[in-house]
């Protein structure tokens, strides 16, 4: 199959640890950028409590004006646990992840509780919602490094992984939470896994920390896995990593598969217009490895255009 199959978690992962506040009118006009460019299938929010991470205080106000918005949009919201589930539910969320890290201490450090506790709310979640009829995708956290705790066994994140599975999840997504991951690590990872999950199950989420995340995302594919998580712009982080940079870019990954006879459904025009909008918001510059590139290829279809000629995207 040709095709890859992304989810952007930018208005989630992306807003969930900056400094600067962002309303949830722009979140909402974040979304609609995102879905106009292409992506049907982002991760909107998290039901998290409003103290720890203050950028998604406005979730249960977020998620009824997108499906109102955008009603055949592949939304998702990330739950801790029975009652997070319990709330996005009353908010109308059609898609629930939950997030189970591969340590004791990164459990602890997230969600203040230790792995089997942990792994027994993430199952006990993830039957509560498919009961109430959710999809649901499992995130298995630091899968390749914790930075607690150092490398994590590969072991532990089968077992996981199959846990996971077994409660109902309909997506496994395996998570370089810090950014450590090298291709050679994730083929073998894959691989593995791969014995466990069906293929089409299997998702990824990688951080560019070392710069690696879309050397990291062509080693998954070579794997045969389809399901991608990025972040457009690059923006992103977990506030309860230490040295977790930005997730990989939407606009490098689309490129880097575009380009090598894959198909996404995104427009990289639309996926730039996403980043001016971002931008603005951050009051900072954004993008991934090859945003100038891209910016500058814009220009020059600009400057054709308005000379009336046509210059190939």
């Amino acid at each position: 199959m040709n095709r890859i199959f992304i989810t952007d978690v930018a208005p989630r992962d992306g807003l969930q640890n900056q400094p600067q506040p962002v309303s949830t009118q722009a979140k909402l006009e974040l979304i609609g950028l995102l879905a106009a460019a292409g992506l049907s299938s982002i991760e909107l929010t998290s039901f998290v409590s409003p103290k720890a991470v203050p950028q998604m205080a406005d979730a249960a106000e977020l998620v009824p004006l997108v499906n109102a918005g955008h009603p055949s949009l592949r939304s998702s919201v990330l739950v801790p646990n029975l009652k997070g589930l319990e709330r996005a539910h009353l908010a109308g969320a059609r898609e629930i992840a939950v997030v189970l890290s591969a340590t004791e201490t990164m459990n602890r450090k997230n969600i203040n509780m230790g792995l089997a506790q942990a792994t027994e709310v993430s199952e006990q979640t993830l039957l509560a919602a498919h009961q109430l009829g959710l999809r649901t995708r499992a995130y298995v956290a630091v899968a390749f490094d914790c930075p607690f705790e150092g490398a994590t066994p590969l072991d532990t994140v089968l077992q996981l992984a199959s846990r996971m599975q077994a409660a109902g999840a309909g997506e496994i997504v395996i998570a370089d939470t810090i950014g450590s991951a090298s291709p050679g690590m994730v083929k073998e990872r894959l691989s593995a896994l791969a014995g466990t999950v069906a293929v089409d199950k299997l998702a990824v989420h990688f951080h560019d920390t070392r710069g690696m995340g879309v050397a990291n995302a062509w080693a998954a594919l070579e794997a045969g896995v389809r399901r991608f998580d990025a972040s457009t712009g690059g923006l992103g982080g977990c506030p309860f990593a230490p040295g977790a940079a930005g997730n990989l870019a939407t606009e490098d990954l689309v490129l880097m598969a575009e380009r090598s006879g894959f198909s996404t459904g995104v427009s990289m025009d639309g996926l730039m217009t996403a980043i001016d909008f971002l931008e603005a918001q951050m009051q900072r510059p954004l993008g991934g490895r090859a945003i100038s590139w891209l910016r500058r290829e814009r220009q020059k279809r600009r400057d054709a255009s308005a000379q009336g000629m046509d210059v190939p995207a």
